[in-house]
């Protein structure tokens, strides 16, 4: 039975779910100075978000208080970092737009700068700063919401480009952050790479970027979107992203998205202007205590399909409002974070099998994942 067929029950899904997705959104809230993704690390002038009930949401590196403290360098002689911090100040910029500031980072020697859409929400043009001084124009060339990464570029050559590296770093490396914190422009911040393969939580209520992320206890703060992570060999290993604030009960909890990620969409960029992403065509959601009752789902764990697209993949498959999706091609899902994680490995023309649960009834559902429309809300 599609949605549309039983909108009765789709109406009491959204009554019960509705104070949830509510906190959540208020949780994540507006993160940098233009409208954007929930929780980055961007512009410095809009207000900190709430913490809510959700309180490891992220706040953005862009408009709240910084997050404090900041791990020790745990494998390199301290004495190297002034130099790496020497080396790599050059390839990182600060971007200014109508609503506040970020960072960038230097992608090609002709001017291109890496950045998050996030800072460059609802820009067409910036100005660009380097560690010299010197201020630019930009252009904002292209831009993706979805992995929350943009290209700008700038009215200047013979830029230093940094390496970038494939590899994802390991837990415990050391790591510095650059960037343009509460506009202290050419600030670096070090730490340790604390963790691999993130998802912040609350974040699906309203973003599709905080997943596979990078986590790093050197400080982020609000400014520092789309600046540099580094490695203690100076390589780029992420673009930072957002913060968990302290209001949260966090202490330097900051993330980064991952370089090979960053390199693939820009090149995508480059290449058509756009970046593809596989369409599922449903609005994810926690499966709580109250909402299993609700469905009359005893026991286990999934994500919670709050709305399906009709027209869409999942909407198609047969999947509708109220089902549960327990597994994905054999994955658990245990968050909507976890289900948008999954979905980021696979392409437009993939087959993707679902364990799907629907009141005490178990589906297997085989759906065809298509490309992601131009404007949408659902994933």
């Amino acid at each position: 039975m599609s949605q549309a067929s039983d909108p009765q029950r789709s109406r009491r899904l959204q009554t019960v779910l509705g104070a949830g997705v509510l906190a959540a959104s208020l949780a994540l809230g507006a993160c940098t100075g233009t409208p954007s993704p929930p929780a980055p690390s961007g512009s410095s002038s809009s207000p900190a978000p709430s913490s809510s009930a959700a309180s490891s949401a992220p706040a953005p590196a862009s408009g709240s208080a910084p997050a404090t403290g900041g791990g020790a360098d745990s494998g390199t002689a301290a004495g190297n970092l002034p130099q790496l911090v020497e080396n790599l100040s050059p390839s990182v910029v600060t971007i200014f737009t109508q609503s506040g500031l970020g960072s960038g980072v230097v992608y090609s020697a002709d001017g291109l700068i890496l950045t998050n859409e996030h800072v460059i929400h609802g820009a067409t043009s910036v100005e660009v700063g380097f560690a010299d001084g010197q201020r630019v124009e930009g252009t904002v060339k292209a831009s993706d919401a979805v992995t929350d990464l943009a290209l700008v570029q700038a009215k200047r050559t013979g830029l230093p480009k940094p390496t970038y590296q494939s590899n994802l770093p390991k837990v415990g490396e050391g790591a510095l952050v650059l960037g343009s914190p509460l506009g202290f422009e050419n600030t670096a911040t070090a730490g340790i790479i604390s963790g691999l393969h993130r998802s912040i939580p609350g974040s699906a209520s309203n973003s599709l970027s905080l997943v596979d992320l990078i986590q790093t206890d050197a400080p982020i703060s609000p400014g520092n979107s789309g600046g540099a992570v580094i490695n203690m060999r100076g390589e780029v290993i992420g673009i930072s992203e957002a913060y968990i604030p302290p209001s949260a009960g966090a202490v330097s909890l900051g993330f980064a998205i991952p370089a090979a990620t960053a390199v693939d969409v820009a090149e995508e960029l480059l290449a058509t202007g756009t970046a593809k992403h596989a369409y599922l065509g449903l609005t994810p959601g926690e499966l709580t205590a109250q909402i299993a009752d609700q469905l009359g789902i005893q026991g286990g764990s999934g994500v919670v399909v709050l709305a399906a697209d009709t027209d869409g993949p999942a909407g198609r498959a047969g999947i509708r409002p109220g089902d549960v999706l327990q597994s994905m091609e054999g994955v658990q899902l245990t968050t909507p974070e976890t289900l948008l994680a999954e979905l980021r490995k696979h392409n437009p023309g993939d087959t993707v099998g679902f364990k799907v649960k629907r009141g005490d009834q178990s589906l297997d559902i085989k759906v065809g994942l298509t490309d992601r429309p131009a404007t949408t809300t659902t994933r």
